[in-house]
């Protein structure tokens, strides 16, 4: 059997079995996948030189948000002319006086959900997932009004009033499950699965081991049904998993990382049982920020973001194809002010508009034209 195992893995056919985790409320299976996920040739690699992009340290101290009830905004100081607005203020506390800690990252399906990763603190690699009613909350007028979704679970005089019913009843609480740092769910929109990197930490941006783990999340129960487990390592080269995560609409997936001396480039499928990235044949010299925060795509422009705190650089997914054909006149970056933290960026998947999401008050604010 490890013989044809191992024949089997010389085709290049990937070979997997399943083991069953039981949790708190169901079986949960991990599809454990023999050969590698990843491709990788080293000779062919070449360094670009994306000028247009600047790197923007992370602040000492970020900007923490002192009217937290009233509106804000985040404006473009330098490149593309941009500005956001706030869109949602989020709860706080969370329902039933929970503590949901940091936003970690953000998904949309469309024009009607908007899904956030809460991970605390104090529960290390574990977190959950909101799901916010966004057409609902937007008619209730959460966006000209937006204390009123983050006090949507503050009771007066012991009892929730007819409008914090109404903003509840848009707001769906997952349970707690193992998240790893948070900071990937990401919405397929060719399969319409919703997935996310299980990458557990035993320090902040110190993965556990070298494996990887692909969570599939279940929509109705905002928690994952499935993992694939692989390894990325081919050539020597060998990527402790990922800690974010983009789909294109044809299916593709995407991350980016930082081995220490330029931006790497993953791209591949995700399949039920089985996950095949490839190292893209572009490093680039230069990346948005200290800290890799997530990565976007924005349907409407067809472009990649990566994105770090108050930068965001940009360029056409296309380019990636192939060889990749990326020059520095494929970039776009933006620097933004005041210094907050940068968690994500989602699209409804139609008008191109950004939705980001920021910590230190936690919101997510809109942009006022397709970035």
């Amino acid at each position: 059997m490890k013989l044809l195992k191992g024949l089997f893995c010389l085709l290049g056919i990937c070979i997997t079995f399943a083991v069953s985790e039981p949790t708190a409320n169901a079986k949960f299976i991990i599809y454990h996948q023999r050969s590698s996920g990843l491709i990788y040739h080293r000779h062919n690699m070449r360094f670009l030189n994306n000028r247009k992009v600047h790197y923007i340290h992370v602040p000492k101290h970020y900007h923490h948000v002192k009217q937290a009830s009233n509106p804000h905004s985040i404006k473009a100081t330098t490149g593309r002319n941009v500005s956001f607005a706030t869109r949602y203020i989020l709860p706080s506390p969370g329902k039933n006086g929970q503590h949901w800690g940091n936003p970690q990252s953000i998904a949309m399906t469309g024009k009607k959900y908007m899904y956030i990763v809460y991970c605390p603190t104090n529960l290390h690699n574990k977190g959950r997932i909101v799901r916010f009613n966004t057409q609902r909350l937007d008619q209730l007028g959460a966006r000209l009004f937006p204390k009123e979704v983050r006090d949507a679970y503050v009771k007066h005089h012991g009892k929730y009033n007819p409008m914090q019913k109404e903003i509840q009843a848009a707001i769906k609480v997952g349970p707690l499950f193992v998240t790893g740092h948070g900071q990937s769910l990401a919405y397929n929109w060719k399969n319409h699965g919703m997935y996310m990197w299980r990458d557990k930490e035993r320090a902040p941006r110190v993965p556990i081991n070298y494996w990887g783990y692909i969570q599939h999340i279940n929509l109705k129960k905002l928690r994952p049904d499935h993992a694939i487990r692989f390894r990325l390592s081919s050539h020597g080269l060998s990527v402790p998993g990922g800690h974010n995560l983009t789909f294109d609409r044809a299916g593709n997936a995407y991350f980016w990382t930082n081995p220490g001396w330029c931006a790497y480039l993953f791209k591949g499928k995700i399949h039920h049982r089985s996950v095949k990235f490839r190292l893209t044949k572009q490093k680039l010299r230069h990346q948005p920020g200290t800290r890799i925060q997530s990565m976007a795509y924005n349907p409407a422009r067809k472009r990649l973001l990566l994105i770090s705190d108050a930068s965001v650089a940009s360029f056409p997914k296309d380019r990636l194809d192939g060889q990749g054909h990326l020059t520095n006149s494929c970039f776009e970056w933006n620097e933004f002010g005041p210094k907050r933290e940068f968690e994500g960026i989602a699209y409804d998947g139609h008008s191109g508009l950004a939705n980001l999401l920021v910590n230190h008050v936690p919101e997510v604010l809109i942009s006022n034209r397709s970035f």
